[in-house]
């Protein structure tokens, strides 16, 4: 069974198709933590973002927050 190792974080990847190997190893190059167990998020926002991105959805129709914070 093929399988490739990652240099920075050590995961192992491994899967019968090759060709879903290479595709599940390119993907693994974006998103490595870089060290095992590491905490890392490409959908981190600041404390200081906390308001929305969308002021139009901000609330719903009778003004109430859409979104818990």
């Amino acid at each position: 069974m093929p399988e490739a190792l990652c240099p920075d974080c050590g995961k192992r990847m491994f899967h019968e198709n090759e060709d879903t190997l290479k595709v599940e190893e390119s993907i693994h190059i974006k998103f490595c933590r870089k060290k095992e167990g590491a905490t890392y998020s490409y959908m981190h926002r600041e404390k200081s973002e906390q308001n929305s991105m969308d002021s139009e959805r901000d609330t719903d129709g009778a003004g109430k927050p859409v979104l818990k914070r």
